[in-house]
């Protein structure tokens, strides 16, 4: 197997430099990091050369012009451009732990599709995490969060579940296992099968869609809730639309309805308009 690591990013290079130096650390090292960047000034591509450089890391750079949210077209691009037959979706603003890629290539299986989640940070301590404390592991551990800024929270068991109790959890769990775009993996065939993320869809419940549509062609869900973990650096949120979020879901449940499998606005059109995988 070969996993291609796909994140998306606009804008943010401080918080994508921390990402790209958690999968520098992985045990399992990845085929290739994808960045799918959906119209980043270039700040963002010296950032990912200077990473390159530095870690060794192969980085490939997948960027468009920047016209409005279109994370799905960019997505799209970047599956089309994986040379790995396994893909793991991730965000630019969301690090790993150091065996996040092991742990989705140990669960992964024919047939199936793996969903995790991750655990939320507040802006003062995303800001305090440094190198060295994603290397070193420390920043996934709660009382160091709990030091640099992080308020009380119950629900910790994302980060304190230990290999032994990890798949039992994700077993029990009573959250819907929905595809979540900042932690999953798939077979790139299946992805292809489904024609990749529907590109009339802006933010809100995008990833999910794309999820029903790979349950309505077979492949089934799994949860790495516990085990695949990575946190997420705050940021703020001005492409949230309400009315976006209702149409895409209203689009949602007639997927989830009529069994729609393929999108019509997808991977094939985008080779059909002239696309090329670099």
């Amino acid at each position: 197997m070969k996993q291609s690591v796909i994140m998306t990013t606009y804008n943010s290079p401080e918080w994508l430099e921390k990402v790209l130096w958690g999968y520098s650390c992985q045990s399992e090292q990845p085929h290739e990091v994808i960045v799918a960047d959906d119209g980043s000034t270039p700040e963002t591509a010296a950032l990912i050369e200077r990473v390159r450089e530095d870690t060794g890391l192969n980085i490939r750079h997948i960027w468009q012009k920047d016209d409005g949210f279109r994370k799905c077209r960019i997505l799209n691009k970047a599956i089309l451009c994986a040379r790995g037959d396994y893909v793991v979706f991730t965000d630019g603003d969301c690090i790993p732990r150091k065996d996040f890629l092991a742990v989705h290539k140990d669960r992964a299986e024919p047939g199936h599709f793996l969903s995790g989640s991750y655990f939320k940070l507040p802006m003062s301590t995303s800001e305090a995490i440094t190198r060295n404390d994603i290397e070193s592991g420390r920043c996934f551990d709660y009382q160091w969060l709990r030091a640099n800024g992080l308020k009380h929270r119950r629900k910790t068991l994302k980060l304190r579940a230990t290999r032994r109790w990890a798949p039992l959890l994700n077993r029990i769990t009573p959250t819907a296992c929905n595809l979540k775009g900042s932690n999953a993996s798939a077979w790139r065939e299946d992805i292809l099968k489904v024609n990749g993320f529907d590109e009339r869809m802006a933010w809100g419940g995008l990833d999910r869609e794309f999820g029903v549509r790979l349950e309505n062609a077979g492949i089934k869900p799994r949860h790495v809730r516990f085990d695949a973990v990575c946190i997420h650096l705050d940021h703020p949120r001005g492409y949230a639309d309400p009315e976006i979020v209702a149409r895409n879901k209203a689009l949602r449940l007639r997927v989830a309805k009529e069994g729609i499998i393929e999108t019509p606005q997808g991977i094939r059109q985008l080779t059909e308009a002239g696309y090329r995988a670099e």
